[in-house]
């Protein structure tokens, strides 16, 4: 009698030691939609040494990703494409201390459909250019940095009506290359994205804020451990890697 007991001791043993071994940990990622090639090449690499952790992505404009995070969207991590949505979270407590950290740097680009003859800046005033895709500057960096880059060319006032808003950088990407906008400003990572349209010209970087991208952990997450352990992952000379890869740059110290 002893010894089935040993057995079947033996037994539940090694079966909640093969649950705990099993547990996966999943991280919801909330992040802005320039990094979703990216992020999701860092992931399948990042969990080749850590099989136990998942990931979960939520993509789309920094700020409409930073206003879900203010009222109380579950995330784990958040990388914005801008300083300004981790500034006012960062101002209501909602990131953990000190694990805020400036990834990326990225450029704006001036793209258009393949066939078109748009050369620069100076000729989306043309009038075979009838719309420009712009991200929305109420929520979306991109086209936050894009209309500062316009306004410094001194060519706002000339596009203001030829303008179509994108609720984040990867939409105006997509009325580009179907030809539903003449032309469009995003990252040079989303050019660099697509083989469905060209890039026509880099905006001056001192047309517009600096663009970087913060990343940090969210107050509240119940798998602080493993986000800080991915955080400090992105910042490593392998995640810079396929980061350069993707198009964009490595911000400073």
């Amino acid at each position: 009698m002893l010894c089935c007991k040993m057995v079947v001791l033996v037994a539940l043993t090694a079966m909640f030691c093969g649950c705990a071994a099993s547990a996966q940990t999943t991280l919801t990622i909330s992040a802005a939609a320039s990094l979703k090639e990216a992020l999701a090449e860092n992931e399948t690499a990042f969990k080749l040494r850590h099989t136990d952790v998942d990931f979960r992505n939520n993509f789309g404009s920094s700020g409409t990703l930073a206003t879900q995070i203010d009222q109380g969207a579950p995330v784990d991590i958040f990388l914005s494409a801008a300083a300004k949505p981790m500034d006012e979270l960062e101002a209501k407590g909602l990131i953990v201390a000190g694990t805020r950290h400036n990834l990326l740097r990225n450029s704006m680009i001036l793209i258009a459909p393949l066939d078109s003859k748009l050369r620069d800046f100076q000729g989306l005033g043309d009038g075979s250019i009838r719309m420009i895709a712009l991200g929305d500057p109420a929520s979306v960096p991109a086209g936050q940095y894009g209309r500062q880059t316009l306004i410094a060319l001194h060519l706002i006032d000339r596009l203001n009506s030829k303008f179509v808003f994108a609720k984040d950088v990867r939409q105006v990407l997509t009325y580009v290359e179907t030809g539903n906008a003449d032309a469009g400003l995003v990252y040079a990572s989303d050019a660099q994205a697509s083989t469905k349209v060209r890039v026509v010209a880099t905006a001056p970087d001192t047309s517009h804020d600096p663009i970087v991208y913060p990343a940090a952990v969210i107050k509240g997450t119940h798998n602080e451990e493993a986000a800080l352990e991915f955080i400090e992952y992105l910042g490593s000379q392998s995640a810079r890697m396929i980061f350069v890869k993707h198009g964009f740059t490595i911000a400073a110290p």
